[in-house]
C-alpha cells in the first residue's frame, strides 16, 4: 500500500514537471515565431550587441518588445511579449529572469 502511495506521489511530481518543461518549450517556440515573423526584417544580430542598447536587464528587454510591439502596431498580450523576450534572452541576452 505504501509503495503505491509513493508511486502515486512520484508520478503526480514528475508529471508537472514535464508539463511545465513542455509549456516553456512551447513558449520558447512562440516566441521564436513571433520574432521571425514581425521583427527579424528589421533586426540583426548587431541590434541586440550594438554599443549603446537600451537593454540592460530582464525588465529592460521585456519593457523594448513591449514598445516595438506598441510601434509596429502588432497587439500582442502580455504572454506573446514574455515570450518573444523570453527567446531575445534565451539566444542574446542571458540575464536573470524573475521567475
Amino acid at each position: 500500500m505504501f509503495q503505491r502511495l509513493i508511486l502515486a506521489v512520484l508520478f503526480v511530481l514528475f508529471g508537472n514537471f514535464a508539463n511545465a518543461e513542455a509549456q516553456l518549450i512551447h513558449n520558447a517556440a512562440r516566441g521564436e515565431l513571433l520574432y521571425s515573423t514581425h521583427c527579424i526584417a528589421c533586426h540583426s544580430t548587431q541590434v541586440h550587441w550594438r554599443e549603446k542598447k537600451l537593454v540592460t536587464d530582464w525588465a529592460s528587454l521585456q519593457s523594448e518588445v513591449q514598445r516595438w510591439q506598441g510601434i509596429a502596431k502588432l497587439g500582442w498580450n502580455n504572454e506573446d511579449i514574455e515570450d518573444v523576450a523570453r527567446h531575445l534572452n534565451t539566444i542574446y541576452y542571458r540575464y536573470p529572469t524573475s521567475d
